[in-house]
């Protein structure tokens, strides 16, 4: 009889607890005068602490991102999520996230953005109905991520942000069904390869998706 194991996953994938935190604290510092910031940490918050790929993010609409209730969450779906498996993306796990995503959604609300409109839009208004690119997502991650270094940045993709947000998820107390119904796996063997992956370092900031 065949028995089928999980693949293992590269620890170097993984933004450690330090490494998210050094990120978004740079970010955060720079957002409030910066535009173009904000945008980066707002695909930096989809990517690491929501597990969006970039196809994902690209397709995401304000409505999509609701952030009120006792349960706020994304909502991805059919047509932009994988294998066209729609699912919802808890926001109630890290609050920092929903804080994050929240200002952002009043910030395009107040733009003009109607319901339907992208949520991650370009900031040059002619051009805020296309979606951005891939490659645009991309670059907008590494550079969120400059501050890690460039040896560490050139290690990373805007996937490896999945693959950190389910290995903090599980580490920070989910169980595998969650995290399994909000990465959008087709089964629990995907999301059990990230189970005792290393999230922690040397200079530990703190854990993600313990919010209420």
């Amino acid at each position: 009889m065949l028995t089928l194991t999980p693949w293992r996953v590269d620890q170097a994938k993984i933004l450690t607890r330090r490494e998210l935190a050094v990120v978004l604290a740079d970010l955060k510092r720079k957002a409030p005068r910066s535009p173009s910031t904000r945008l980066k940490l707002v695909v930096f918050r989809l990517a690491c602490c929501c597990g969006l790929r970039a196809s994902e993010i690209a397709g995401l609409c304000l409505d999509d991102v609701v952030v009120a209730g006792d349960r706020p969450h994304l909502r991805i779906r059919r047509h932009v999520a994988k294998g066209g498996r729609r699912r919802a993306v808890p926001l109630w796990w890290d609050e920092g996230t929903l804080s994050d995503l929240a200002a952002w959604r009043a910030e395009r609300a107040a733009q003009g953005a109607t319901q339907n409109a992208l949520f991650v839009a370009s900031r040059q208004s002619a051009a805020r109905e296309k979606p951005l690119s891939r490659h645009t997502l991309r670059k907008r991650f590494l550079t969120a991520c400059k501050v890690l270094g460039p040896e560490r940045r050139r290690t990373l993709t805007i996937h490896h942000g999945r693959h950190t947000f389910i290995s903090h998820a599980l580490a920070g107390g989910r169980s595998l069904a969650e995290v399994r119904e909000a990465a959008g796996h087709v089964s629990l063997l995907a999301t059990s390869a990230y189970l005792h992956v290393a999230v922690e370092d040397g200079d530990c900031f703190g854990n993600l998706f313990q919010f209420a």
